[in-house]
């Protein structure tokens, strides 16, 4: 029989969440070389980096955390956008607005994202292709059957789709006063035409 994983306590689970919002902090300011345990327990306020290790055994662990943070509070996000969508076609818009708008109220959390990935420390594989582009190939399918939706290729379209949604804290990183709501409209626009069944 295996033991059973200790549960945190309330303050346990707190300091672990203080060292992850330090940490995307910090891979925001100063990117992910240079995001020591050093500079996180230092914009923590914590007086020692063995504070962090306690909680995180190496920098990969709490990497993962600050991942799995991201995503987690973007899927809540986006589950609240998609819930009463009135159809397919209307789901698809809140889909790409909904995304570009927590990408919007969410800069330090897209820019600490960013820098992980460019810098290698997410080991980014199919499952993961997958499970971004999942909601989306459902939308996309449901439309289908429905006649609101042209054929198309369902994977490539949620690819590419899913790529310019993606492609924007890139964009934002040279373009920092680019108009979101802009771009919004203007990947909707695109992909309503590209989508939407022929009258």
């Amino acid at each position: 029989m295996s033991a059973e994983v200790p549960r945190r306590t309330f303050t346990e689970a707190a300091r672990r969440a203080q060292i992850v919002a330090a940490a995307i902090e910090t891979l925001a300011e100063v990117g992910y070389a240079r995001a020591s345990f050093a500079q996180i327990a230092r914009r923590a306020g914590l007086s020692s980096t063995g504070l962090i290790s306690y909680h995180f055994s190496a920098k990969s662990e709490l990497i993962g955390e600050v991942i799995a943070h991201v995503v987690g509070e973007m899927g809540q996000f986006m589950a609240g956008q998609l819930g009463d969508a009135s159809g397919p076609r209307d789901a698809l818009r809140r889909y790409i607005e909904g995304n570009c708008r927590f990408i919007a109220d969410h800069p330090a959390q897209m820019k600490a994202l960013l820098e992980i990935f460019v810098s290698g420390g997410f080991d980014y594989g199919a499952d993961d292709e997958r499970q971004a582009v999942s909601p989306l190939e459902g939308i996309l399918r449901a439309g289908q059957d429905a006649g609101e939706f042209r054929g198309f290729d369902v994977p490539v379209m949620a690819t590419l789709i899913q790529r310019s949604v993606d492609g924007l804290p890139f964009l934002l990183a040279v373009r920092p006063d680019q108009d979101i709501v802009a771009y919004a409209r203007e990947v909707v626009t695109a992909f309503d035409l590209a989508t939407r069944a022929t009258q």
